[in-house]
């Protein structure tokens, strides 16, 4: 067995979180949701006032224009229940783990790119794209996560996980300064906002695809934790999963943690997905105004993932996590109130926002990779992944249920609370140094 990674290494572990984020940053939380709502609303035929009474038609039923995006999101995320856990099961029995990575990042560039032709009312393109995107990016980053056990041990693995998402924002955020240049020159080369929205989403396919040769280059492959597959290695890998699934129930503790990590990550991810839709449908705001916000939120987050990272070497990652947790439930409350049409306000939330998202997520990855029994690490992260990046499934359906029936994006946006205040108790009531113990591993100093 390889010992922890060298420098090398790590510099090419973190940069697929350069790679992946232009697919995070640029399609799903700012591009993607409000040109394919256009889309949408132009297949529905709305007029400038609204889309009252207007639908379009999603295998066989009627859909709101507004909720076709949360929709598919939810879609999308619900596929991932089954696709991931089995991805990490393969990762954990293969000894060729870097090339399985990037075969799943280059599916979803290449479906990413391919929106180049979502055009005219072609609404179910890009909804179909977006899911074969979405899934394909859970998908690589399962067997992304799978590798930081390897790479760092317990002390490190905050600090290790904490630079690899802000190398994750630096990277979303270089694509994105690009992307604003472009949409704010958008009259200068006589295209539409739109239009340039279509050519952001598909230069993060290509910076996507780009940036996945560096890990596949600098990264090591190593025998498989789990030992090699006996027999087939997919029938293999779905015998082990049934397994692992069974077997949970001797890790209570690492269970209770995954459940408080699926309920407040369900919040984060649909805020993230949604802030786009919400400052233009609620809050009256162009792009000109939300394109730059959520720039400055990339880089706020950077200095937000290294600045949680060094507070949880001071207090631990778990009081770190819980901290952050308050942090969004006054996000939330605070963005309900948020005055239609007015600028600054939306900036300053956004702000406040950077702040806690990187070292959320950070320090929630590092966290639970010291509560997976060892050889089990693509597995259980497949398990995890399920309600990370891609967005979560009940959170962007509660808020398209809400949109529907309310008519309203404040209360849709209101409702999602609840993930805070329930994930906060849940994780609070997790002894976190006696799962890490339970599941055979060794605490770091301070959690």
């Amino acid at each position: 067995m390889l010992g922890y990674a060298d420098r090398r290494e790590r510099v090419g572990w973190y940069f697929y979180d350069v790679a992946n984020s232009a697919f995070y940053t640029s399609v799903v939380t700012v591009f993607l949701g409000p040109y394919l709502t256009a889309v949408a609303k132009e297949a529905a035929g709305c007029a400038e006032g609204g889309c009252a009474g207007r639908s379009v038609g999603v295998l066989g039923l009627s859909v709101a224009p507004e909720s076709l995006f949360p929709y598919t999101a939810s879609l999308s995320v619900f596929l991932t229940v089954f696709v991931l856990p089995v991805v990490g099961a393969v990762a954990d029995r293969s000894a060729r783990k870097k090339q399985l990575m990037a075969a799943c990042a280059y599916v979803g560039a290449a479906a990413t790119a391919g929106m180049l032709f979502l055009t005219g009312d072609r609404y179910l393109l890009g909804a179909g794209l977006f899911v074969v995107a979405n899934v394909a990016f859970g998908a690589s980053v399962v067997v992304y996560h799978s590798f930081l056990p390897q790479l760092a041990g317990p002390d490190e693995r905050d600090a290790v996980s904490s630079v690899g998402w802000a190398f994750g924002f630096g990277g979303g955020g270089v694509l994105l300064a690009l992307s604003v240049v472009a949409v704010l020159s958008a009259d200068s080369w006589g295209l539409s906002t739109g239009e340039v929205a279509r050519y952001c989403i598909v230069a993060a396919g290509v910076w996507w695809a780009a940036f996945t040769t560096v890990p596949l280059v600098l990264l090591r492959n190593r025998p498989p934790s789990a030992g090699p597959a006996r027999g087939n290695l997919v029938a293999d890998s779905f015998r082990q999963l049934w397994a692992t699934l069974r077997s949970l129930k001797g890790y209570p503790l690492t269970l209770f943690f995954l459940i408080a990590y699926l309920v407040y990550n369900d919040g984060i991810q649909t805020v993230i997905a949604m802030s786009s839709v919400y400052g233009v449908e609620e809050l009256g705001l162009s792009d000109d105004v939300l394109v730059p916000t959520i720039l400055m939120v990339q880089f706020l987050a950077l200095g937000g993932a290294l600045g949680m990272g060094w507070l949880a070497r001071r207090i631990g990652a778990w009081k770190t996590i819980l901290l952050s947790l308050v942090l969004w439930s006054a996000t939330v409350v605070a963005a309900f109130f948020l005055p239609r049409g007015e600028a600054v306000p939306f900036v300053v939330l956004g702000g406040a926002i950077g702040v806690v998202l990187g070292g959320s997520q950070a320090l929630s990855r590092s966290l639970f990779s010291q509560l997976i029994p060892a050889g089990r690490e693509g597995e259980y992260f497949g398990l995890y992944e399920i309600s990370d990046k891609g967005t979560s499934w009940l959170g962007p359906l509660l808020f398209g249920l809400a949109i529907q029936t309310t008519d309203s994006y404040r209360v849709a946006l209101l409702s999602l609370i609840a993930f805070f205040v329930v994930g906060f108790v849940l994780l609070a009531a997790v002894p976190v140094r006696r799962a890490i113990v339970a599941a055979g591993n060794t605490p770091p100093r301070v959690l």
